[in-house]
């Protein structure tokens, strides 16, 4: 960073409107807004289209045009103005406020305005605050600069912080996802001592009732059958605990009606999930629909469970492959390797399975049918069936990875885990 850019940004903080400039992980996602951006670069139009591909904007309307200031106002003189404008302009300091003006004539008074300009001028900078422009940029910009000046501007600075989603689905039926989360979300409810929902999304065929040995009359079913009544106070009704620190959102688990959901069905739940517990742990059934979709592209993190046979494998690489798409700004998915090691079952070795993936696993979980069943039948989670086995020790091991507690470092083949640093 320069000794000119230091100067802007500390100018920015002490006219106290700096963008909170941090990692796309811990940015909340930005409100229902609509955003015009004029790009005379390219770059810029690049940058744009990164950010309308992100995960914190599904609910902003983007729309991205190549042109200058002037095409803005000419446009703007008989459409009403977004919400948000952000310019690209190469006016020089002289003659960039003149440049203005013509806009400036055809804004409604709530647009706020951010420009992306060429020259490093403190002056300038403090003189388009004076004026009402909401930030300004210097060219060349990343796609967190962009966004986090959108976030400055629309998001409320006192808003309580959200939760962390970590959503666990398997490569393919029956591989033991569901149980993984479900030890999961105990595990990290348990040894951080944090608030933590798991929400069970299987609703035909979900099992976090009987893995916690719980009979709720209400969960989730009636949070997605009423959005409209869906809120904190609303959500507590339907939760069910099962430890201190841990709740139950559960699928009915009934077979009396069709359980079909448009695209954003489970959108709503997770918001609230979010704003209402520190960590909230989405079971998700191994379907690949609209819904799970969107559920998978909103979440913070992505587990995915797979049982060591071709099957799964080439489940696992489709499933990478859509997610990264689908979250181009995100680091990939976590993997577990789960099952592995079940007598009498030809399988694929882990570095073999991992190779084609272009990812190493955050676990391998030996089979232990005793364990597992003996866990299973009693309602219980591992750590309390068997806390010294090595299961459980995994089991919180993956606990600290996905809420972020450790840095991984790369896993040696062969091994359990990788060696892992605590924060």
């Amino acid at each position: 960073m320069s000794a000119i850019d230091y100067d802007i940004k500390q100018a920015a903080v002490e006219a106290g409107d700096a963008p909170r400039v941090g990692d796309l992980e811990n940015m909340r996602p930005l409100p229902r807004i609509s955003v015009h951006a004029f790009c005379e670069s390219e770059q810029l139009q690049q940058v744009m289209d990164r950010c309308a591909n992100d995960r914190r904007m599904s609910k902003v309307s983007l729309r991205i045009t190549s042109g200058s200031t002037a095409a803005a106002a000419n446009m703007f003189a008989s459409t009403p103005t977004p919400n948000l404008i952000i310019l690209e302009t190469r006016a020089n300091p002289q003659n960039l406020l003149a440049e203005l003006t013509p806009l400036a004539a055809v804004c409604d008074p709530s647009t706020k305005v951010v420009i992306v300009g060429y020259y490093n001028d403190i002056g300038l900078y403090r003189e388009l605050i004076r004026n009402g422009i909401s930030e300004y940029m210097v060219h060349p910009v990343s796609m967190t600069d962009v966004m986090a000046a959108m976030a400055a501007i629309f998001v409320d600075p006192d808003a309580e912080p959200l939760g962390r989603s970590i959503a666990f689905i398997g490569a393919k039926g029956g591989v033991g996802a569901s149980t993984i989360a479900h030890n999961c979300a105990f595990g990290i409810s348990n040894l951080f001592s944090t608030e933590t929902i798991l929400a069970d999304l299987d609703l035909p065929y979900g099992t976090a009732n009987i893995d916690f040995d719980q009979d709720p009359a209400q969960g989730i079913a009636e949070a997605v059958y009423a959005p409209e009544r869906l809120d904190e106070v609303f959500l507590d009704r339907l939760l069910t605990k099962c430890s201190q620190h841990l709740s139950l959102l559960a699928a009915p688990s009934m077979l009396d009606r069709a359980y079909d959901f448009d695209g954003q069905a489970f959108q709503p739940v997770l918001d609230v999930l979010q704003r209402s517990a520190p960590v909230s742990v989405l079971d998700v059934p191994h379907l690949w629909s609209e819904w799970t979709r969107s559920v998978l592209a909103a979440v913070d993190e992505v587990v995915i469970c797979a049982a060591p046979d071709l099957a799964n494998l080439r489940n696992a690489k489709n499933m990478l492959d859509a997610l990264r798409k689908l979250r181009p700004n995100d680091k990939a998915p976590y993997l577990i390797l789960n099952q592995v090691g079940m007598p009498k079952r030809p399988e694929i070795g882990p570095s073999e399975f991992c190779e084609p993936l272009e990812t190493d696993p955050i676990a391998i979980i030996p089979f232990d049918i005793n364990l597992f069943g003996n866990a299973a039948n009693s309602g219980r989670m591992i750590s309390e069936t068997d806390s010294k086995s090595p299961i459980a020790e995994t089991f919180s091991q993956i606990s600290h990875i996905v809420t972020g507690r450790v840095a991984l470092k790369k896993a040696k083949k062969g091994g359990l885990l990788g060696l892992l640093k605590r924060k």
